[in-house]
């Protein structure tokens, strides 16, 4: 299938393209990339999630700390600017990416809150629909990667094939789009419907697109040993959540970030690990996990 073709196997071909040129050969399988590539931070802005719906801090105040704390990016998903699920003008889109430009920061995504399990199939078109005008908005932010969801529970009465039809349907109508207009589609694991490493590669095998990637939710894969899983769905990553707990046979305990950073490294990650605190205030919480993650990287 065409997603076989992993950033860790692209990224490593393109790194012997010179010795194959000049004659050299490569066993199957033994291709990697000749240097490690910078792993950018980012803030998902789920971590102000409180202080952003009440009122307390506005976009703007959460740019001005996420650059002063010294993270290369920002994730702010789509229903924090004004007037979800409807887009902003573009007048309040390109003075939120001058704003963060000026203050040194990429924008690494974005994203929207979508069910593609839906039995009603207006229901479903009009949340591809969703996607398609947050994919344009993606684009005019230049934002790289939009998050979607599979969708929520399997609703009693239906059946899975079913829904996987129905999620394989709209995510390949999402990423047809996102190739349009540049913007890479990221599938995001989120104990939901998909809840399992198996789930999520049976999706993205059908989908069968490079345009749909993953969005490597470490906080929800809480069945097994939660490094086993995030290593087997590390060469599916465009993008990530690195939050401070995983689950392991659905028990928390602290993140082992150094592991999840040489699991990134090993895949061939080259990308934004944008972090994300739940708990607590994230005034406090997220310069204290931004400081542990960049002591696990040695920056």
């Amino acid at each position: 299938m065409k997603s076989t073709l992993t950033r860790r196997h692209f990224l490593a071909g393109a790194a012997l393209l010179p010795s194959l040129a000049s004659g050299g050969t490569f066993a199957q399988g033994t291709l990697r990339p000749r240097r490690a590539g910078r792993i950018k931070l980012s803030c998902n802005l789920y971590s102000f999630n409180d202080p952003l719906r009440k009122g307390e801090m506005s976009l703007d105040q959460v740019l001005e700390l996420c650059s002063e704390l010294g993270f290369d990016a920002v994730d702010p998903t789509g229903y924090y600017f004004p007037g979800y699920p409807e887009v902003p003008p573009d007048k309040y889109l390109f003075e939120f990416k001058k704003k963060a430009h000026l203050l040194g920061l990429d924008i690494s995504g974005t994203g929207v809150r979508n069910d593609f399990t839906l039995a009603d199939a207006a229901q479903r078109s009009a949340d591809v629909a969703l996607v398609k005008k947050w994919v344009a908005v993606a684009a005019k932010l230049g934002a790289p990667v939009l998050r979607v969801f599979a969708g929520k529970e399997l609703a009693e009465g239906r059946s899975r094939a079913q829904a996987n039809d129905f999620v394989v349907e709209a995510l390949r109508l999402c990423a047809a789009y996102g190739q349009q207009q540049g913007v890479m589609i990221v599938l995001q694991n989120h104990n939901e419907f998909l809840k399992t490493t198996d789930e999520v590669l049976h999706i993205l095998q059908r989908v069968d697109s490079d345009w749909l990637g993953l969005n490597l939710d470490i906080g929800s894969l809480r069945q097994g040993d939660p490094y086993a899983e995030i290593a087997r769905l590390a060469p599916y990553a465009y993008t990530w959540q690195l939050k401070e707990n995983v689950y392991r046979q659905g028990v928390e305990e602290k993140t082992d970030v150094a592991k999840i950073i040489q699991i990134a490294r090993e895949a061939g990650y080259r990308g934004y690990l944008p972090i994300e605190t739940l708990r607590g205030d994230p005034r406090v919480q997220v310069p204290r996990f931004l400081a542990e993650v960049q002591a696990a990287l040695g920056t």
